[in-house]
């Protein structure tokens, strides 16, 4: 998967994200590869739409030092 960050006005950012039923190693290397996209955009949250997927997915990763 080669996945980029999608900007306002991306229609996929509108889709309803569609339940996931079963967490596959699919899910599991998506969800690797967001963890990935999130940290290298300094992010703290990743949506799966904002990187074209219309899965319903996050990953959330709050420095410590953020909770001071």
């Amino acid at each position: 998967m080669n996945h980029e960050i999608r900007i306002y006005g991306d229609p996929v950012l509108r889709t309803k994200a569609d339940p996931v039923a079963r967490v596959t190693e699919e899910i599991r290397a998506l969800g690797q590869e967001m963890i990935q996209i999130m940290h290298a955009s300094e992010g703290v949250g990743l949506a799966a739409q904002q990187i074209g997927e219309t899965r319903a997915i996050c990953v959330i990763d709050v420095p410590v030092e953020y909770d001071l």
